[in-house]
């Protein structure tokens, strides 16, 4: 029997023969299992998402050639697709194809995602050059192709693998069943993010709880018993992960879990209580046969830092020198609809609390408080949303027209290039916020922020945009100072132009 859980969001516990026992599923609704070879699917999407996107990368390459130095036998260059084959083994190496040979069908996050493909990637484009060097005693093809095709799959592969994900992660085939053991916050907290990020690949199907009823539910998963009951989920690996988020444990009392039902799955992943550590760079070291946890504060190290600001000043001043044109564009149009400066001037809280002024594109009228205050007097509703937010969906105070064009696709914020260039502000972190809006978090917290240069973009913006409160901003915020490394700036800033052409949340 394979260890792969099967298709059915149901883990196919509905599924168990005669012979086995039986499962009480109280309040779950069963559905039909999928053929065994959906789960394959996963694996082999990625696989041809990925050889599509390599062979584009090749073509645009080939296409830059020919529109640099004019027409060239191209035949030679397409019999070079066997050579696709280490793309393959590198991937493979990296863990990029997770489920092959019946492996746990688990996705690393699309940070990690990222700098795997791009190692891989790299490794691969030098594995091919070191051959064509060998076998043809010398590089006999273009100089200009081999790069742009390395720096078209940077860009394509992962783009790829996210269109992937995003028409697949719903799939009732994606991904692994897994139970979970716990019924407090830990256990709601991890059900929830599951849930909510189906990409990652794993389906709670099930919670076991010793404190809770049968036919109860935590965080809409149905409990289906004690913890005895794993030996009839896991026993014949029909849910291939479980999941241990007790809200409160010992070491001897995880060990105990872990002797008892372990056996059961395949895979037992156990969420501990790190008081809101980083969680992305943790690294398990083996320390004389003690556990040890290594936390990188990647934020701290100094040549962290000067990578982050390498990379900003990269991105900030050709970014700056493209819009120009168009912020050009943009003044003419405020100053027709509302006459005064284009340009408006915020003091903002800064690295180390120190005030900065940052820059913005003016999208209200200049009597906006004003307008503010009066609508919010008047209108109750407008006051709870005001209070949870700090922003409304109908403000009276935006521009007709250009005001709610800008501030729909982000371009309001473009002048803050500048900030970056200065370096009052980074490309990506927390977005620096006015006073009213910080007093409303904790000392803590503030704490927290003052420690990061502000950004023009950031976690909260392309994960919730205008439609995450106080309490989510915090979260995202807090998770994207401890995990912080010079992949997610890349991923976020990826992350953001797709964000802004939805125009998402915005308004």
């Amino acid at each position: 029997m394979s260890e792969e859980a099967s298709p059915s969001k149901l883990g196919r516990v509905d599924s168990l023969t005669a012979e086995q026992p039986a499962v009480d599923l109280t309040g779950l609704a069963a559905r039909p299992a999928a053929p065994r070879l959906y789960r394959m699917l996963m694996p082999l999407l990625l696989i041809a998402s990925d050889f599509v996107c390599l062979a584009a990368a090749w073509g645009l390459g080939m296409v830059l050639r020919y529109a640099v130095k004019g027409p060239f036998n191209y035949l030679d260059y397409l019999r070079l697709w066997p050579y696709l084959g280490i793309w393959f083994v590198s991937f493979l190496i990296m863990g990029l194809y997770r489920g092959l040979g019946g492996g746990a069908r688990i996705f690393i996050t699309p940070v990690e995602e990222l700098r795997r493909t791009t190692v891989g990637s790299t490794w691969a484009f030098l594995t091919l050059v070191t051959v064509m060097f060998v076998l043809q005693g010398g590089l006999l093809y273009s100089r200009l192709i081999l790069p742009c095709a390395w720096l078209g799959a940077l860009v394509l592969v992962p783009f790829g693998r996210a269109m992937v994900r995003e028409a697949c992660a719903r799939q009732p085939w994606w991904g692994a069943s897994a139970v979970v053991f716990g019924d407090g916050k830990r256990a709601q907290q991890v059900i929830r993010v599951l849930l909510e990020q189906p990409e990652l690949g794993l389906n709670p199907v099930a919670v076991l709880a010793d404190s809770l009823p049968p036919g109860s539910t935590v965080a809409g998963v149905p409990v289906v018993g004690e913890f005895a009951k794993a030996s009839e989920l896991g026993r014949y690996r029909t849910i291939p992960y479980c999941i241990v988020a007790l809200e409160e444990h010992s070491s001897q009392r995880l060990y105990e879990i872990h002797k008892q039902y372990g056996g059961f799955f395949p895979h037992m992943m156990i969420v501990p209580d790190l008081g809101g550590l980083a969680s992305l760079w943790i690294v398990a070291r083996d320390v004389g046969g003690i556990l040890g946890l290594e936390i990188r504060h990647n934020l701290l190290i100094t040549t962290n830092r000067w990578m982050k600001r390498g990379l900003d000043l990269a991105v900030a001043i050709p970014l700056g020198l493209i819009t120009a044109p168009f912020l050009l564009l943009a003044m003419a149009a405020i100053r027709l609809v509302s006459p005064g400066s284009a340009f408006y001037t915020q003091e903002r809280s800064g690295r180390g609390g120190r005030v900065i002024r940052i820059l913005k594109l003016r999208t209200m009228y200049q009597d906006a408080e004003a307008r503010l205050q009066r609508l919010l007097a008047s209108d109750p509703a407008a006051q709870a949303e005001w209070q949870q937010f700090f922003k409304l969906k109908r403000d009276p105070r935006i521009l007709p027209g250009i005001g709610h064009l800008l501030r729909k696709f982000s371009l309001d914020e473009l002048p803050q290039v500048w900030n970056v260039i200065i370096g009052e502000m980074s490309m990506v972190g927390p977005r620096p916020l006015p006073g009213y809006h910080l007093d409303s978090f904790d000392a803590e917290f503030r704490a927290l922020r003052g420690r990061v240069m502000p950004g023009i973009t950031g976690l909260w913006q392309v994960s919730a945009r205008s439609d995450g409160d106080i309490e989510v901003q915090e979260r995202l915020d807090t998770y994207y100072i401890r995990n912080w490394s010079l992949w997610m700036d890349l991923y976020l800033m990826a992350k953001t132009i797709w964000v802004v052409i939805r125009s998402r949340g915005a308004y």
